[in-house]
């Protein structure tokens, strides 16, 4: 290793890796700082003393997208992830279950899953355990857990490849529903073969990020879309307006009185959701309190997700 090399690993405040950490997940000075406990210009302070001492740039910094990681700020992330992730196992192994959890955990989640699910779920977990702060990305494609995008992912498809520890969650199922207002204006439909004559929502064939998205053709070919959209929830919004029918999870549309199913014992899509994490990140505390709670919470909502209640339940954490 060379002397200048030497001298900067020598001077690097460890400390300062916290400061990155908070940085990079929020991409704010002053959001990194509220979870922190300190000054928005300590935050920033920090990061240039560890720029200073890697001699590198860690963030390209601009007042609309705030805080972006450089290549160096990437290859700098997954070392000090690494190193959180070590600190926190150790004290886990010497403390046990004697502190209360904390720690920062991000999830990736489906779209509507995430908004429709997990987010009132989620929510009920952040207020009986406080000193664990949760970020939930409800979006509408994979969210890399090899990049560290997230510490868990819920997905349709299960890994194909990684150290990662994983499970089936749930299955759910999917229906045909259209608004009431859109059965007083079109033709009644009775059975399969009158689904030719009606307007359908669907995802953009070609953008949707699984192929397990792709099942209105294959439930339902050769009808008609005029609409589509990567959203599920933009799909879910378009049907409200009564203009067109589409295929929807249960969970979402069930609960909805504006909706209601059509052929339900005909039309049905069952689907499934997978857990997964990193290895490194299993046995954390916070982790598998979290992995605990999201598969309880998923058995006790089965009814819903299989469109058998329009109800969410919820558990004691």
């Amino acid at each position: 290793m060379q002397k200048g090399t030497t001298q900067r690993a020598a001077d690097l405040n460890w400390d300062d890796l916290r400061f990155f950490l908070e940085v990079a997940r929020t991409q704010r000075a002053s959001a990194a700082a509220k979870r922190l406990g300190v000054d928005h210009t300590t935050v920033a302070r920090r990061v240039r003393e560890l720029e200073s001492v890697l001699g590198t740039v860690l963030f390209d910094k601009s007042r609309t997208d705030g805080f972006t990681l450089t290549p160096d700020g990437q290859r700098l992330l997954s070392h000090a992830d690494a190193v959180e992730t070590a600190v926190h196992s150790a004290s886990e192994q010497f403390t046990g279950g004697a502190l209360e959890l904390s720690g920062h955990v991000r999830i990736g989640s489906t779209e509507g899953f995430g908004c429709f699910f997990l987010s009132p779920q989620l929510a009920r977990f952040s207020a009986a355990h406080r000193d664990v702060s949760i970020d939930i990305l409800p979006v509408p494609h994979f969210v890399s857990l090899s990049k560290r995008e997230a510490d868990m992912a819920i997905t349709l498809e299960r890994p194909k490849r990684g150290q990662y520890v994983f499970t089936r969650l749930c299955d759910y199922q999917l229906r045909l529903y259209g608004a009431h207002d859109y059965f007083s204006r079109h033709a009644p439909i009775q059975s399969i073969a009158d689904l030719r004559n009606h307007i359908f929502i669907d995802y953009v064939a070609d953008l949707a990020f699984s192929s397990e998205l792709l099942y209105l053709n294959r439930t339902l070919p050769n009808v008609t879309t005029r609409l589509c959209s990567t959203s599920v929830i933009a799909q879910y919004q378009a049907a409200l307006q009564g203009e067109a029918l589409a295929i929807l999870p249960c969970f979402m549309a069930a609960s909805n009185p504006q909706l209601a199913p059509i052929l339900p014992d005909e039309v049905v899509v069952t689907r499934h959701f997978w857990i997964s994490c990193r290895e490194d990140l299993r046995k954390l505390r916070r982790i598998a309190a979290l992995w605990d709670y999201l598969r309880e919470v998923a058995e006790a909502n089965r009814p819903l997700l299989m469109g058998e209640s329009a109800h969410m339940q919820y558990v004691d954490t």
